[in-house]
This record gives C-alpha cells, sequence and structure tokens, in this order.
C-alpha cells in the first residue's frame, strides 16, 4: 500500500511533463497507467487468496459468484488498459522526432521543456542546461514538451520494454492461476495441464525475476521492491492452490 502511494506521487510527478489541461480521458488513463494498474493487482490478489484458501472448501453462491466475476472482469479490464497505456508509450518513444541538428539542450530554456533521462524530468532551464546532456543528437518524444538525447532515448526506450513484458507476463501467470482454480474447483488433482502449469509458472516468474534486476540495475529500487512483494503475494497463491490440491487428493482416496 506504501509504494501504491509512492506510485500515485510518481505518475503525478511524471504527468506534470505529459499532460496539459484538456486532455482527453484517456490520456489521463495512460499517464497515470500504474496507479490504476496496482489497485486491479490488489483486487485480484484478494480474489484469489479467498478462492484458494477463505473459501476453497466451500461451494460459493450464485450472487457471490456473479459478485466474484464482476470485480474480477473489470480488474482484467483495469490490466488490459495497463499494457495499452504501456505500447502506446513504447510507440510514442519509437517514433520520437529528431529534432534539427543545430538544436541544443539550451535553446529550449525558458521554453517549458524538460529533459528526459531514466525517468527522471528536469525542466530545462539557462541554469541546467548545460549540465543535462554532453551534446549531440536531440529527440522529442510523443508531441510533449519533452526531449532527450541519444543515451537517454535508450534508456526509456529500454525501461518501456521492460514494463510490456512485465506487464505481459503478470497477465499470463493470472491466467494460469484462473485456470488452475477451474480445473481444481472441478475436483481434478492430476493431470497434465497442471503439471505443465507448474512448469510454465516457473519460468513466467524466472521472468519476473529478471526483470527485478534490470531495475536494481537501472537504479528504480522501489520498482524492485514492490515487484519482489507481488512475486511474494502471488507465491503465497500458489501454496494455497498446492495445499488445496493436496486435500483434494486426500478426499479422493478411499480410507
Amino acid at each position: 500500500m506504501i509504494n501504491w502511494g509512492y506510485y500515485i506521487f510518481d505518475d503525478w510527478r511524471a504527468a506534470r511533463y505529459t499532460l496539459s489541461a484538456g486532455e482527453p480521458l484517456i490520456r489521463w488513463m495512460i499517464a497515470y497507467a500504474t496507479s490504476i494498474d496496482e489497485l486491479a493487482w490488489f483486487a485480484l490478489l484478494f480474489l484469489f487468496e479467498l478462492e484458494t484458501y477463505w473459501l476453497s472448501d466451500d461451494a460459493l453462491s450464485r450472487v457471490k459468484r456473479f459478485i466474484f466475476v464482476g470485480i474480477r472482469v473489470a480488474c482484467y479490464g483495469f490490466l488490459a488498459h495497463t499494457l495499452y497505456a504501456y505500447w502506446v508509450e513504447y510507440v510514442e518513444i519509437v517514433d520520437a522526432v529528431l529534432l534539427p541538428a543545430a538544436t541544443m539542450v539550451c535553446d529550449l530554456a525558458g521554453q517549458d521543456f524538460s529533459f528526459l533521462r531514466n525517468l527522471a524530468y528536469t525542466e530545462i532551464s539557462a541554469g541546467n542546461c548545460n549540465a543535462l546532456s554532453a551534446g549531440g543528437a536531440l529527440f522529442q518524444i510523443g508531441g510533449d514538451a519533452v526531449v532527450t538525447d541519444t543515451p537517454g532515448l535508450a534508456g526509456v526506450r529500454g525501461l518501456a520494454i521492460v514494463d510490456l513484458v512485465e506487464a505481459t507476463t503478470w497477465l499470463a501467470v493470472v491466467i494460469i492461476i484462473e485456470l488452475v482454480v477451474v480445473v481444481q474447483e472441478r475436483g481434478t488433482t492430476d493431470s497434465l495441464f497442471l503439471k505443465f502449469s507448474n512448469h510454465l509458472t516457473i519460468a513466467l516468474y524466472s521472468v519476473l525475476v529478471f526483470v527485478t534486476g534490470y531495475w536494481i540495475w537501472g537504479g528504480h529500487y522501489v520498482y524492485a521492491w514492490d515487484e519482489l512483494l507481488w512475486i511474494g503475494g502471488f507465491a503465497a497463491i500458489e501454496m494455497n492452490l498446492s495445499e488445496w490440491r493436496d486435500e483434494l487428493h486426500e478426499a479422493a482416496v478411499p480410507g
């Protein structure tokens, strides 16, 4: 929850440089995609904990099932939006406009431009412009008053790719959990799908550990810490599923 508060602040801080009054709602949602994403994950984690531990031995009523499905559909809608937002940001970075060769960072001082490097925005002024870049090509990102140099562009492009990989991987993780829950609700404890899902889940968590390492390498320690917390949270869900499967197996064995 503390990390979520940090993300809201972080999104707000970046939005000051990428949004202006009169922007459509979708642009605001894209700017606050991480905060919205985190809220959806909280709801999903709570639902999975209910289904795989507290309610794993109880049949859900039709009303409860309807409520669960409704909340889950809304959460997946927000997660799909996150993936879309990350894709939009990636495309904007890839399509960054090369400014005229004669343009220097100091030429943009006093024009409400900001300089982007490693997700940090700095408003360009006459006092700091010489320290922001060592020179070379400058790129404008997404039509906003945001510029960066060649190393800065490579850095944010790498982070955008990692965001896409991370969001896609987590979606794959929860889809597998959803399917496992459905299979185990039918009383199945041993199947080729369950064995395959175990191996695939390990591979997906390995990707998330790599993402964590990438963020540590880039100096984004809060992102890395938050990722480890979510991996731990869903590891608890995986243990719930395993214990539930053991209980089902024991109940199916005579005597």
